[in-house]
């Protein structure tokens, strides 16, 4: 009986675990190159380009910088992809999803051979920069109470709770992933019922860094969704 339990824990584990690439703040000396991944610092793009501004007519802040080849894992969805730059205004942070067009910006490019090294820095920018290592992991899980879960997998989690009383936290104890920068697996929702859009594939969150002082309202993270039939973006970001 105990075996049979021990084999039922395990498939589950197998049917919630996504990989991921997620990110070490700091530790490693940047070379200033286009192929490096950053918080707080855009370094890599075309030569006339500049600082997005937001619709206010206020140069945004840059986010963050991510090259694509340098990850252990990334997501089909960005299969055409090498390098994203991500931009968002100062006055996002606290705006309803319906008041946040205009407020961000992603840049994508799928060449990267004739970008430039341009510092794209805003001083209003609080944001410190540090370079972002990559790093794998094979056994990303969803919040309980967040939503991603398959149905299949909540009727068995909740039928193991009633019958013997074991929690999807007993299932899933390990490493947690929850609230940190990645791409892919789970997006960190705090709350269920939460949608990106119809067609939208979560690809990516940039979370609160304290180390760069970065804060979403309360350690959140802000959550990234592509369609890739329109190739359009959607943002959500979420807070304990």
């Amino acid at each position: 009986m105990q075996t049979d339990l021990q084999e039922k824990i395990k498939e589950l584990q197998r049917k919630i675990a996504r990989e991921i690439t997620y990110f070490q703040t700091g530790g490693v000396r940047p070379r200033g190159a286009i192929d490096e991944c950053w918080i707080g610092r855009v370094l890599a793009c075309a030569a006339d380009e500049e600082l997005p501004v937001d619709q206010n007519g206020a140069p945004m802040l840059p986010l963050a910088q991510f090259y694509l080849p340098a990850l252990p894992y990334v997501p089909q969805v960005l299969d055409d992809v090498k390098l994203l730059a991500v931009f968002i205004s100062q006055d996002l942070i606290g705006k309803s999803p319906e008041q946040m067009d205009g407020l961000w910006a992603i840049r994508e490019y799928s060449d990267v051979s004739e970008l430039v090294i341009k510092e794209l820095a805003n001083p209003r920018s609080q944001i410190r920069p540090f370079p972002l290592q990559p790093k794998f992991a094979a056994d990303d899980t969803a919040v309980w109470d967040g939503g991603g879960l398959e149905p299949d997998v909540v009727h068995e989690i909740l039928e193991l709770k009633r019958s013997i009383g074991l929690y999807y936290s007993d299932v899933t104890a390990g490493p947690e992933y929850h609230n940190c920068t990645k791409f892919s697996g789970y997006p960190s929702f705090c709350q269920s019922g939460v949608s990106f859009g119809e067609g939208y594939q979560f690809v990516f969150q940039v979370s609160s860094d304290e180390k760069a002082g970065f804060n979403v309202i309360d350690g959140g993270s802000l959550m990234f969704a592509k369609n890739p039939q329109s190739g359009a973006w959607s943002l959500y970001y979420d807070f304990d």
